[in-house]
């Protein structure tokens, strides 16, 4: 038995949450709007106009899946349509949304996640979804092996080299702020790799201030990141410049987790004392705004992007 439609407040209060993983895919909005009243069909079309922009389904599919009930409409889905592919890596994405907040058994989402790699098997999104399980809840032996099957079928895949990213800047971390751990030279390769209009272009960055985060939290770097000395260094400096620079000849205006690097890039030009950049970066950003990394470390979100925001546009 489906669960019924929420109530109709539900999208005004959504309107006013601050963080929204949809960014700016206003298409996106509007199939999640119509799945959490039961309309799946919307989320059909979307992801078979979505086609193979694989970067383009692993985001529409994983916000999608963080809606409470979608794994139970898109069960209603599979039901009309047993063989869809879509519908099979919704579900699975669902699932392991799931798994990640306790509401379902990892075992579960693993199984549904192959299932549907078994029906689409040139799609990298059922693999996404078991790095994001295996990134949190283990075994740590899958995540290399689960990245290496997502890069397989999608060798510049955003999300998955954000996640790997995450997952490497925290190993070792009580060696300290290591100018040569294993997540610079990850993300200095990956750039390297990828091609020259790519967004990986600005994974160096990610590692810096993932590390960052990993750092902090271990109590290795002071819990004010502006004051922390970690983006003044030379090396810093110089992944920052090429960053930038990159984001001015290339910028993505059509990349649909773009918002995230600028994010992540304007967080970094702050701490790094360069008001004009990321007074652009901001302006870019508009209300976009993603949790990560303004609230590195265990900070407030919405705050410490308001006030980074409010002193680089002079508006403080």
């Amino acid at each position: 038995m489906p669960p019924p439609p929420p109530p109709l407040g539900r999208g005004r209060r959504r309107a006013a949450q601050v963080f929204d993983e949809a960014l700016d895919d206003t298409e996106l909005v509007a199939a999640r709007t119509a799945l959490t009243q039961g309309r799946w069909q919307s989320a059909r079309s979307l992801l078979a106009r979505t086609g193979d922009e694989w970067d383009r389904r692993g985001h529409r599919v994983t916000v999608l899946a963080a809606e409470p009930y979608c794994a139970a409409w898109t069960r209603e889905w599979l039901l009309a349509e047993p063989e869809s592919a879509d519908a099979s890596v919704l579900l699975a994405v669902a699932l392991v949304r799931r798994a990640l907040r306790g509401k379902e058994t990892p075992q579960d989402a693993r199984e549904a996640c192959r299932s549907a790699a078994g029906r689409a098997p040139a799609d990298p999104t059922p693999w996404l979804g078991l790095l994001m399980l295996a990134r949190e809840r283990g075994p740590e032996r899958d995540v290399v092996r689960l990245f290496e099957e997502v890069r397989a079928r999608y060798a510049d895949h955003h999300h998955a080299h954000h996640l790997m990213v995450a997952w490497l800047a925290e190993r070792r971390a009580d060696a300290g702020p290591d100018p040569l751990h294993e997540v610079y030279d990850f993300a200095a390769w990956a750039a390297e790799q990828a091609p020259a209009d790519s967004p990986l272009a600005i994974l160096p960055v990610i590692a810096h201030t993932e590390r960052y985060r990993a750092l902090a939290a271990a109590g290795l770097a002071p819990a004010d990141p502006v004051a922390s000395g970690h983006w003044a260094g030379r090396r810093a400096r110089l992944v920052m410049k090429a960053a930038f620079d990159w984001w001015l000849e290339w910028e993505q205006d059509d990349h649909p987790r773009r918002l995230i690097d600028l994010n992540f890039l304007a967080h970094a030009k702050v701490c790094e004392g360069r008001s004009a950049e990321a007074a652009a970066l901001f302006h870019r950003i508009g209300d976009h705004v993603t949790p990560q990394p303004w609230s590195y470390p265990g900070r407030d979100a919405r705050t410490a992007f308001r006030a980074a925001r409010a002193s680089a546009l002079g508006t403080a």
